[in-house]
């Protein structure tokens, strides 16, 4: 079977008061049981759990401190599964809750745990209802948004399809405006600064945290893993089963059909940069197009503090990012042989247990 994998917003999922919209919730779900007759294993990403707290604890505002957005996901949250649970319950599928922290991903080990978790769901024909565990994630709530945890989760399950559900209609050249109807790009093939400029300048959804930009990053993610990636509007009556169909709705984000293989995913996208490392232009031409290791010898600058094993990105000298790896040494040791040759490397620090600073299989360039 494939993968579908789809994102709700709290616009879309939400009425004008912030209470869950239970029927749409339904129909949500039913649009759900309809595509997994057609062949389609499906993966729900949903936000509003801190809308529904809120509504629920009868706050005048969306809550702006900390403390108060926590306190709100975890009255919410409860509403927001057992809306879901109920719903697929009455069409004869089950539901399971994942709640998912940035250091599910991170961490090595739990990345693998959430990704055999969530295909075992699958094989047993349950629906994860996935959200990001807002009540104790103090980051996520601050920073994350489930427009880039969707991506991530499609790259875990190796989902054929992320469908991004909004209160738009698609990426728009330009921003909607009474009486006129926007230009919506059907059909995106690379994602340039030009379609970086339309969506800064887009609409962010109601109550959510996202907006287009934040979609645009999420599609970046999806399609270097080789992931399709549609921008639709929510509340479009079937749009799920049309978009399933090869319908012309919304945006959709096509890969060049190059694909990164799921460990080099995890390094891509998963985990922090803890520093940055400098590069002169030749080593960033080689490890662009040739699949090298980067040795100290091209290495001009180091930014920040890492230690042996960190994540770091490489830059080359105009600040062009070029590629992101495991280091096998520290930013101190890094700045005593950058722009040495190999074989200086003991002499220099007094040991030497890699050639290289970052070997090929833990670096992936051109992301």
């Amino acid at each position: 079977m494939k993968r579908l994998v789809i994102k709700v917003g709290t616009a879309v999922l939400t009425d004008n008061e912030r209470r869950l919209d239970a029927e749409y919730v339904a129909g949500l779900c039913g649009q759900i049981v309809d595509a997994r007759k057609q062949g389609w294993q499906a993966v729900l990403v949903s936000s509003g759990a801190i809308g529904a707290g809120a509504a629920r604890l009868k706050m005048r505002r969306r809550p702006q401190l900390i403390p108060e957005k926590q306190a709100a996901a975890a009255v919410g949250q409860g509403l927001l599964q057992q809306l879901y649970t109920d719903s697929l319950d009455a069409l004869g599928a089950a539901a399971a809750q994942v709640l998912l922290t940035r250091e599910d991903f991170t961490d090595r080990v739990r990345y693998l745990n959430a990704r055999n978790t969530l295909q075992t769901l699958l094989r047993f024909g349950a629906v994860p209802i996935i959200n990001e565990n807002d009540t104790v994630s103090v980051d996520e709530i601050r920073f994350g948004d489930n427009d880039t945890l969707a991506a991530l989760v499609g790259t875990i399950v190796d989902a054929h399809l992320v469908v991004l559900l909004t209160d738009v209609e698609g990426l728009c050249r330009e921003k909607p405006r009474a009486g006129r109807a926007p230009e919506v790009i059907a059909e995106v093939n690379c994602i340039t600064p030009e379609i970086e400029a339309i969506a800064a300048g887009g609409c962010s959804e109601r109550g959510g945290t996202g907006g287009m930009a934040s979609k645009i990053a999420a599609a970046r993610v999806a399609m270097a893993a080789g992931i399709d990636v549609v921008i639709a509007p929510g509340r479009r009556p079937g749009v799920i089963g049309e978009i399933l169909a090869g319908g012309k709705v919304g945006t959709r984000f096509v890969p060049d059909g190059s694909h990164l293989r799921s460990r080099k995913r995890w390094i891509a996208f998963a985990v922090p940069p803890r520093g940055t490392i400098v590069v002169n232009r030749p080593a960033a031409d080689v490890l662009l197009t040739h699949n090298r290791s980067l040795l100290p010898v091209g290495i001009v600058g180091v930014e920040g503090e890492f230690g042996t094993g960190d994540l770091v990105d490489v830059n080359d000298d105009t600040g062009r990012h070029v590629a992101r790896g495991f280091v096998n040494y520290g930013s101190g040791d890094v700045r005593k042989i950058m722009g040495r040759k190999t074989s200086e490397i003991k002499d220099i620090l007094g040991y030497k247990e890699f050639d290289e600073v970052i070997h090929r299989d833990n670096l992936v360039a051109g992301v």
